[in-house]
């Protein structure tokens, strides 16, 4: 098949147009795809529109479908070996072959260029919705950073901190894999929720929750993780828990209140008699203003009820008015005593 080349624009200036790497890599993956086995004419028409972004761009396809035809008409004796019988390459799969050689630079480049790896993050108190250029969402907590690379074997995000709700778009050739601790969660259509604490000192360093559709929970390769020995199959509504590494090598399944653990979604933390240490942790994570307690008698006191995130005032003075608690000020924290 002979690759379509977009014409050039009446009047176009005569001088060299600059092709980067970036486009050069482009080109090559462009054409290596023309000529494998799912082209089509969608994918012509793409191809097409690709070409009409730019001079370089079409000098970049131009430069590429020389070198393709070129490697094309190498004598049968140059080509490597061939594969065991059953197996043997057809002609368009051998000059596909020969054209990755011979532009071997530029598709190394456009590995490491066509997929770059994209961060997103958010502040203290601080929520973000991503779209993904696949249709899938990523809703950020406070206080969180994912790295987002797409391809077209896999969608990889990777959790440096935080917490992020993931709906992922249905894709059963590209599997979502989140990577976290040396965790991988995997899966190609469905909601959940990563939350990791790198620094945690509390009973879990990082959870997964499903709240739809299925997830597959793993060690990752070749890494010492804390993650189940076995790959992990959730059911919805299940919750993995994962301790720190001091803690030994605690995995932990349980199901909780989905309302609860998506709730700062809507601005709000739940609390559901949970020891007033806990509480006041959870509630440091959304703002500036932190909460100390004086006494650890006052640390296991119990609370429950929802609470806005952000609005540490707001809670501490509910909690001493609740216990008979006073609240001092001290810069830019709040200490919680006793009268």
């Amino acid at each position: 098949m002979q690759p379509p080349k977009a014409p050039a624009p009446p009047g176009a200036c005569d001088e060299q147009p600059r092709v980067t790497q970036d486009i050069a890599a482009e080109a090559a993956v462009w054409l290596a795809r023309l000529h494998g086995p799912a082209t089509s004419r969608a994918m012509q028409r793409a191809c097409l529109a690709w070409q009409a972004r730019s001079a370089a761009h079409r000098l970049a396809f131009e430069r590429c479908t020389d070198t393709w035809q070129d490697v094309a008409g190498v004598q049968r004796d140059h080509i490597p070996a061939a594969p065991s019988e059953g197996r043997r390459l057809r002609p368009s799969g051998r000059r596909l072959a020969l054209a990755v050689a011979a532009l071997g630079c530029v598709s190394v480049g456009a590995v490491l260029l066509l997929w770059p790896t994209d961060t997103y993050s958010t502040g203290v108190g601080e929520r973000r919705v991503i779209v993904l250029a696949d249709g899938s969402r990523v809703t950020l907590n406070t206080a969180t950073e994912v790295r987002v690379k797409l391809t077209d074997l896999r969608r990889l995000v990777t959790v440096a901190r935080g917490e992020a709700l993931f709906e992922v778009a249905k894709d059963a050739s590209r599997p979502f894999v989140v990577q976290v601790a040396g965790t991988e969660v995997v899966a190609t259509g469905t909601e959940f929720v990563v939350r990791y604490s790198p620094d945690a000192q509390a009973d879990e360093a990082l959870a997964v929750t499903l709240v739809e559709g299925q997830v597959v929970v793993q060690r990752v390769d070749g890494r010492a993780g804390r993650s189940p020995a076995v790959p992990l199959v959730m059911a919805p509504g299940q919750r993995v828990r994962i301790g720190p590494a001091s803690t030994g090598d605690a995995v932990r399944i349980d199901r909780p209140l989905m309302d609860q653990t998506l709730a700062w979604q809507r601005g709000e933390v739940l609390f559901d008699d949970v020891a007033l240490v806990d509480a006041v942790a959870e509630m440091n994570r959304y703002s500036a203003t932190q909460i100390t307690i004086e006494t650890q008698a006052l640390q296991q006191l119990r609370v429950g009820g929802a609470y806005r995130t952000g609005d540490n005032v707001g809670f501490a003075h509910a909690l001493a008015q609740l216990y008979g608690l006073v609240v001092r000020a001290r810069g830019d924290r709040l200490e919680l005593v006793a009268k």
